[in-house]
């Protein structure tokens, strides 16, 4: 499964409505808050900026964004909500797409650089941010934490999640660090909605072995967006990686 072919025209455009959670006041604000703080008053580059969840409302707070986008249909769907001249966008790899200029803040939410399905790719993510970043500029990522202490030996799939009208399960491949999630959308009747996204999932000593050959050093990581502490029953983290330089 390619990226383009799991983010086409049907996917883009229920995007939104499908992962609706995403957007609660009390989910995107904090993120939005955060980002902003670290941007300094600079400019933003956002790595699969999507249909702009989260570049429009930092984009309202006065921070300059411009992102990258693998989707065309994805991009069609954020021109609904925002000009070019608002937020230009390139399409293109976020590994490397190069977008014209500098930024203060490079940043990749909501665990999307586990798409990326190779590790040497995922390095050249990292060093397409440094690559974009000026002296003292900061790459920021969201990522969950791979949970595979929790599946039981034998299995060979778990549900991760459960709710009325969506089920989702991971089946995984140890070896090569690859999972790929099926997610299943259901009404009332008798048929379901399949749709699957592969992924190759990172932990956190290695995300920051992979910052560390992009010339980065770890500035900060928290278990949200609030600043929560990071700590071994940690779902998740939002992790501040920093070139060195300037401020």
């Amino acid at each position: 499964m390619r990226q383009e072919e799991i983010w086409d025209a049907d996917a883009a455009e229920r995007y939104d409505a499908e992962d609706a959670s995403m957007f609660e006041p009390d989910v995107l604000g904090p993120a939005v808050a955060r980002l902003a703080e670290l941007a300094e008053g600079g400019r933003a580059l956002e790595f699969a900026i999507g249909t702009g969840r989260v570049a429009v409302p930092l984009s309202e707070r006065g921070v300059p964004v411009v992102g990258i986008e693998l989707s065309e249909p994805m991009i069609d769907q954020l021109r609904s909500k925002a000009d070019e001249s608002a937020i230009p966008v390139l399409a293109g790899d976020m590994t490397t797409t190069r977008a014209p200029g500098s930024y203060r803040l490079v940043y990749l939410v909501y665990n999307t650089i586990s798409n990326v399905l190779t590790q040497e790719a995922q390095i050249e993510c990292f060093r397409n941010a440094a690559r974009h970043l000026e002296p003292g500029g900061r790459f920021v990522i969201e990522l969950w934490v791979p949970q595979l202490p929790q599946r039981p030996p034998a299995a060979q799939a778990v549900v991760f999640h459960c709710e009325p009208g969506y089920i989702g399960l991971d089946t995984f491949d140890v070896a090569s660090q690859q999972i790929v999630s099926h997610h299943f959308r259901f009404g009332d009747g008798d048929e379901a909605r399949l749709s699957r996204s592969p992924h190759r999932y990172i932990w956190p000593s290695e995300l920051d072995l992979m910052a560390q050959i992009a010339g980065f050093e770890l500035e900060s990581r928290h278990a949200d967006w609030r600043g929560s502490e990071f700590t071994a029953a940690s779902s998740s983290h939002v992790s501040v990686y920093r070139i060195p330089g300037a401020r």
